[in-house]
């Protein structure tokens, strides 16, 4: 059985699209030690797919600074801009499925929790933003993710039906955004297991056949 095209395909960007989460982590280990403490594992996947404001709420517990949430992202974000001016690929199988989906000529777009002076650095440092037309930053909406916002913002922008939309997100805050605007969400975790419950159905790579099957890309078993 073929599918039908859905109306758009929206990709996440940080640990979806691509791998800006080391970009992340470098800059996160360097503000835990400017301010006596140790960035770990845990924390990073407590901060994954954070807004801005949800994480310096998370940073002013971390580090013991009540009140110094917005500067702490501040810093933050000083640092992180720094690293996105290198070492930012794509993830494995991002760029072949997006070119994939513009040669079947499939609706694409960007949406992002990250500030757009951040997107536009890493899109640029990875080399894709030629390839989206359609990008939304969280800065950029009333309210970022899990909120449905950007989504929706994404899907307008596209002229497309959000029911016959496809979400491609890594974490669960993310795919919580995706399924409030009504998109099918697929869920391609970046810490391996991580749970996503929010989406349809998980699964390990851009590149794995689920993926391709949702996003009308090629056909499905009866």
């Amino acid at each position: 059985m073929t599918l039908l095209p859905p109306d758009a395909v929206i990709f996440d960007c940080d640990g979806l699209l691509l791998d800006t989460e080391t970009a992340w982590t470098r800059a996160e280990t360097e503000l835990f030690r400017r301010h006596g403490s140790t960035f770990t594992m845990e924390h990073k996947r407590d901060m994954i797919g954070s807004s801005h404001t949800v994480a310096a709420g998370k940073l002013e517990a971390w580090l013991e600074q009540p009140g110094q949430g917005a500067a702490l992202i501040d810093e933050l974000h000083d640092l992180v801009m720094e690293e996105a001016r290198h070492d930012v690929e794509p993830r494995p199988g991002a760029v072949e499925l997006v070119d994939a989906l513009r040669e079947a000529r499939i609706p694409i777009a960007v949406a992002s929790n990250s500030p757009r002076s951040f997107l536009d650095q890493v899109l640029a440092t990875a080399g894709v933003a030629d390839r989206f037309a359609i990008t939304v930053a969280g800065d950029e909406v009333a309210n970022p993710k899990p909120a449905p916002d950007i989504y929706l913002e994404a899907c307008r922008r596209l002229d497309a039906a959000p029911g016959r939309s496809v979400g491609l997100e890594d974490s669960p805050t993310g795919a919580q955004a995706a399924a409030s605007a009504g998109l099918h969400v697929i869920g391609v975790p970046y810490i391996p297991d991580m749970e996503i419950p929010p989406a349809d159905v998980t699964t390990a790579s851009l590149a794995d056949t689920v993926v391709l099957e949702a996003v009308g890309l090629v056909s499905s078993p009866r």
